[in-house]
């Protein structure tokens, strides 16, 4: 049975699971209606901190056009160019032991590409969440949902996998910023 967690909650994964080495971060999210005239194009993005929060290069960056980082342990597979459909809309695949010791913090995130130029905010999305599934068996282990009314954001930390005293556990962040993905980049320490 998942434990379903709300802004700012923090939760044990792999203690409370052992064994566990390999998770799938899934992400999915809805548009509300919406006659812009533009089509929607949400992207997930992983970004590899270290200690201090930051990405040490540009490969600890891991988007649809960087697929694989921390020595192949953090795979995203694919971007979901339109949202249609039931289930995750797009997923990270996490082989926790295998994440350089450096690496201690996974940062998820869901941006809206071109948000600016289309006039797309997170305020015309709902239904957001990110899970956590035993890669073995499909359980899910952990959800958070994005209940916020997030309404100028173009960018959503929807939550987080640190280590902890050898652990790992999920932060459900749910943090949302203008500017894009650009923001994103420059607050986890690389240049958009």
């Amino acid at each position: 049975m998942a434990i379903n967690l709300s802004k700012g909650q923090k939760v044990d994964l792999t203690k409370t699971n052992p064994g566990l080495t390999n998770v799938v971060v899934g992400l999915g999210w809805d548009v509300n209606k919406y006659d812009g005239g533009n089509d929607f194009d949400l992207d997930s993005s992983v970004f590899l901190l270290n200690g201090a929060g930051k990405c040490a290069s540009e490969s600890d960056f891991i988007f649809y056009n960087n697929t694989t980082g921390a020595n192949r342990a953090v795979e995203h597979t694919g971007d979901n160019r339109t949202g249609v459909g039931e289930g995750d809309d797009e997923q990270v695949q996490v082989d926790l032991k295998n994440v350089p010791q450096s690496i201690e913090r996974i940062a998820f995130t869901i941006t809206i590409h071109e948000a600016e130029a289309r006039g797309q905010n997170f305020g015309q999305v709902s239904n957001a969440y990110v899970r956590i599934l035993n890669a073995t068996n499909d359980e899910e282990l952990i959800r958070y949902d994005l209940g916020e009314d997030f309404s100028i954001e173009t960018a959503v930390v929807v939550g987080e996998l640190y280590r902890h005293g050898g652990e790992w556990k999920f932060n459900a962040i749910g943090s949302g910023y203008q500017g894009g993905l650009a923001a994103l980049v420059n607050d986890f320490g690389l240049n958009a």
